[in-house]
């Protein structure tokens, strides 16, 4: 299993956000995820400007296994898109919580960040899917 970073939060269904400050958050989905969906073949992100709800649907990450709902860790306007992954998707594959990043959601609140998992309770996570 890959390392964690520690500046991260996550949702249980393996998605991302990283603080960036100003309100912005980045968004992206997991190693782990990454790892069980395979060689990724397409994403469909989100528009600029379109609005992020926490726990909804926001993007598509599709390998050749399986298409997945990426969902929002928070709430917010979208940014910026990772218009890099149209061309390479397994960008994602690569390196999940850097180059792979999906999108960039700004006035993200606070209380819903204090709701994700911090790195160690998402390993927890983990491990308990594996046992």
């Amino acid at each position: 299993m890959s390392e964690i970073p520690g500046d991260l939060k996550f949702l249980k269904s393996h998605e991302w956000a990283r603080v960036e400050g100003d309100g912005r958050v980045t968004v992206g989905i997991s190693d782990h995820a990454q790892g069980l969906l395979g060689d990724l073949v397409y994403v469909e992100l989100p528009e600029v400007g379109a609005d992020a709800k926490a726990g909804e649907a926001i993007a598509v990450v599709e390998s050749v296994k399986a298409a997945s709902d990426v969902y929002s860790p928070v709430s917010g306007k979208v940014i910026a898109v990772n218009e890099a992954l149209t061309d390479k998707p397994e960008t994602i594959n690569e390196d999940a919580y850097g180059d792979g990043w999906l999108y960039v959601v700004e006035s993200a609140s606070a209380d819903e960040l204090d709701e994700l998992l911090d790195p160690d309770a998402y390993a927890e996570l983990l491990e308990d899917d594996d046992h």
